[in-house]
């Protein structure tokens, strides 16, 4: 396969993450105002929909942080990085990345443990199982791995991370 098929494919399961995330924020959307419409037109407060939208939300939040959130769209605390080098940035960021690969390395058997043990329990209105609405915990965990994995190889290399200086968006 060769370079370009593979960053076609790539930009194409993107978009598809992108459109995954747009129907969790839709999801959101309609619960909130079904919700309201019910407590304030029909005097009929549901429930489920406060459940819907809370797991959406979830959902939303942790799917773009894996598959839709780019390095340089995270708004990060930069007054003291944008000054720095770019070497000293790519210091930063093997510091940076080693530390998050170590410490969810080291959480993601528990955090496993822990997502599957919650087969047990249900949600209070829409009765699904915790552990599928948690779930994407675990592709959380083991995407921010992935991701400080592939930052920290690349400022081994000297390629500091893909950010904007001075726009919010450093490590």
């Amino acid at each position: 396969m060769d370079w370009d098929r593979l960053v076609a494919a790539a930009r194409y399961l993107r978009r598809r993450a992108e459109n995954v995330s747009a129907i969790f924020l839709l999801i959101m959307f309609l619960c909130f105002i079904l919700t309201i419409v019910a407590r304030y037109v029909f005097n009929y407060p549901l429930g489920w929909t406060e459940e819907a939208s809370l797991i959406a939300w979830i959902w939303c939040t942790l799917w773009g942080a894996i598959f839709v959130l780019r390095e340089r769209d995270e708004v990060r605390f930069d007054i003291f990085y944008s000054s720095l080098s770019d070497r000293a940035r790519c210091v930063c960021t093997v510091i940076t990345g080693v530390a998050a690969i170590f410490l969810f390395g080291i959480a993601l058997p528990g955090v496993i443990s822990y997502v599957l043990f919650l087969k047990v329990e249900r949600s209070a209105y829409l009765g699904i199982r915790l552990d599928y609405l948690y779930s994407i915990y675990i592709l959380f965990s083991i995407g921010v791995i992935i991701r400080y994995a592939a930052l920290t190889w690349r400022a081994l290399r000297g390629v500091p991370p893909d950010i904007r200086i001075g726009a919010g968006s450093a490590l």
